[in-house]
């Protein structure tokens, strides 16, 4: 199993409070759960009114399409318009899994 993370940094210029910044952060959130199916929280900047950190994840069976998916989903995010991105990061990691014959699978897996 591949499990994909990415972060993303975010400045959501012109807020002046935080209610301003957590609608911005809801709608880009939103958004790209949806086009991506992927899962979105806000895992850092919660309390600041103009810097929000979004963390994404998706997991499938080949590294290439994961890692595509969240690429695709920060260009996305850069698009949209709504908030400057600061920073963008994608990590893949390969997990073992059991193959359904009781056997798990591990290669490639250190």
């Amino acid at each position: 199993m591949i499990v994909g993370a990415a972060a993303v940094e975010l400045h959501v210029h012109g807020s002046r409070s935080l209610k301003t910044k957590r609608g911005v952060v809801r709608s880009i959130s939103r958004r790209v759960r949806n086009r991506f199916n992927v899962s979105v929280a806000e895992v850092g900047g919660q309390g600041t009114w103009q810097r929000a950190t979004l963390g994404l994840t998706a997991a499938g069976s080949e590294a290439r399409i994961v890692r595509d998916v969240l690429e695709r989903a920060l260009a996305y995010i850069e698009e949209l318009h709504l908030a400057e991105v600061a920073f963008g990061d994608v990590e893949i990691l390969e997990l073992p899994w059991d193959d359904g014959e009781g056997e798990i699978d591990l290669e490639g897996a250190d």
